[in-house]
């Protein structure tokens, strides 16, 4: 699954882990599962109960509306995940990194009739194979997309940081970031570093100090490992 990336407020560019379709696939056959399990649960809670026809008929109307707002109802209450998704480490967000709107979740939920209902679930295959940005057609029309939060460490990814002892930090404000950006700013110094773009570095050192608020005294280069071994010391404790 192709990932894509997007700006943040502060213009830095962080990378989406899309979903692969394997993960989104298993979250809906753990979601079945549940729904499937409380659906029979249900029927012999009525079986006992003795009712006629007509009150059964409301009881199974009661117990239906939980089954119907599933989707809806966790996602929108439990930033932006099911227990399914929560299981695989998938969220709903927008297509900014930000949470969904309420609106958002409706309009996914609705077109899930769709995506998922009608079609067994090919249409939504189909459409997040094909999208490059794990959308399906609710995601599509809702602004949405389902990324994964499973750690994606490499050697390609690390800077090898590591930390004395007596390592005294300057920069409190690195806690404000977030382990996305972290990572990015890693990848961006480290491409620089290898194919000797200082200019690169020069940026992204102004963007880290305008973001921190910070007026640094050091270098572009220094002042950008700073900024990450500041952060790896306020993270790792």
């Amino acid at each position: 699954m192709d990932n894509f990336q997007i700006e943040t407020a502060q213009n830095i560019s962080i990378r989406q882990n899309v979903a692969g379709i394997g993960d989104r696939i298993l979250a809906f056959i753990v979601d079945s599962f549940i729904l499937g399990f409380y659906l029979i649960f249900s029927s012999f809670m009525i079986a006992g109960t003795g009712l006629d026809a007509a009150g059964e008929f409301v009881y199974y109307l009661i117990l239906g509306v939980p089954l119907l707002l599933y989707y809806l109802l966790w996602e929108s209450l439990w930033n932006g995940q099911t227990p399914g998704k929560k299981i695989l480490k998938l969220r709903v967000v927008k297509m900014d990194g930000s949470r969904p709107d309420f609106s958002n979740f409706v309009i996914r939920w609705l077109l899930r009739l769709i995506d998922i209902s009608i079609s067994s679930g090919a249409i939504a295959v189909v459409s997040i194979l094909l999208n490059g940005k794990g959308q399906r057609l609710g995601d599509i029309a809702a602004g949405t997309t389902v990324i994964s939060e499973k750690k994606q460490i490499g050697l390609e990814n690390s800077l090898g940081v590591e930390l004395p002892e007596d390592y005294q930090p300057l920069y409190p404000q690195v806690s404000m970031l977030k382990d996305s950006d972290i990572q990015e700013v890693k990848n961006l110094y480290r491409n620089a570093k290898i194919n000797g773009n200082h200019q690169i570095i020069i940026m992204l050192s102004k963007k880290l100090s305008d973001l921190l608020d910070i007026n640094p005294q050091q270098q572009p280069s220094d002042f950008v490992q700073k900024v990450i071994s500041d952060y790896n010391y306020y993270t790792g404790r």
